[in-house]
């Protein structure tokens, strides 16, 4: 499967329009199930608020879309803040808008620009990430040959997800699936065949942009 966008952690914007308080929220969510535990723990943290609109794309392909205007007119919130999401490619996204009225009506144009820009806004300052499917690698080499081991990864911005000292020096490292086998070869030859490396699972890993 094709990598993808997704917020990495959650993060907080909040604007004042007209006298109302809009506060966005987004928030990484892998399925419909936890992209709705993030709505319903915004929801009880602004539970006096006027409205907490939302919109989720919770699969890796876009497919499991929902919005909801939470009592806006129709049309005016959810989907503004649902085509922003799109708009920037992000999947495994959640994004709630809460806003506290002010005492002045926007209107329906006034209110998509305000729960589209806010969301946009949230999103802009989100830590946005790509998901690919990555192979773990575990290279096992003798405490000679550490420090060469990781001047190799150093070079490559490959950060290990263990190291465990034994007998030898066991780094487990992810590296894209399509890299995998080149980045192998790579680390055999640098190291002049002093290293053995074995090949586990695959699983999907964010990268920094």
């Amino acid at each position: 499967m094709k990598s993808y966008l997704s917020v990495y952690a959650p993060v907080t914007y909040e604007k004042v329009i007209e006298r109302s308080r809009f506060i966005a929220n987004a928030a990484h969510a892998a399925d419909e199930e936890e992209a709705r535990v993030f709505v319903a723990k915004i929801r009880a943290q602004h539970s006096l608020a006027t409205h907490n609109c939302y919109a989720f794309v919770a699969d890796k392909t876009g497919n499991l879309l929902r919005f909801s205007d939470d009592g806006e007119p129709q049309g005016t919130a959810g989907m503004p803040i649902l085509e922003v999401l799109r708009s920037k490619k992000l999947f495994e996204t959640a994004v709630v808008v809460t806003r506290y009225f002010g005492g002045i009506k926007l209107g329906a144009g006034g209110l998509v620009r305000a729960y589209a820009g806010t969301a946009a806004e949230v999103l802009a300052q989100a830590d946005i990430r790509e998901y690919r499917v990555c192979r773990t690698l575990f290279a096992s080499v003798g405490y000679e040959q550490f420090d060469a081991l990781k001047k190799f990864l150093a070079a490559r911005g490959c950060e290990p997800a263990d190291i465990a000292y034994a007998g030898d020096v066991i780094v487990t490292l992810s590296v894209g699936e399509e890299e995998a086998a080149a980045f192998s070869a790579a680390l055999v030859d640098f190291l002049a065949g002093r290293v053995r490396i074995r090949e586990g699972g695959a699983q999907w890993a964010a990268f920094a942009r």
